[in-house]
């Protein structure tokens, strides 16, 4: 929802997808999100090529609706700035 507002796809139907150790070689980076990322992925901690942009988490987010979707609007701002910064 928050995504549309800036004339981004739909992507609610989409899910993230785990990758194998033998397929890290085959990225230039790989960005992690969330300290629950970071928590869960200790393999990468190794990996010269691994950014962690530690973002509040917008699915942990509590209050009223508009509330919650200020913070997706955040971190989705946030991680627009990110990237192009990364760029």
């Amino acid at each position: 929802l928050v995504g549309s507002e800036m004339c981004i796809r739909d992507r609610s139907k989409q899910e993230s997808s785990k990758i194998t150790n033998n397929q890290l070689s085959n990225y230039n980076f790989i960005v992690t999100l969330c300290g629950d990322a970071r928590d869960r992925c200790p393999i990468l901690a190794d990996i010269q090529k691994n950014i962690h942009w530690d973002l509040e988490d917008p699915a942990k987010a509590k209050g009223t609706d508009d509330e919650v979707m200020e913070v997706y609007r955040k971190v989705r701002d946030q991680i627009a700035i990110n990237i192009r910064t990364l760029l």
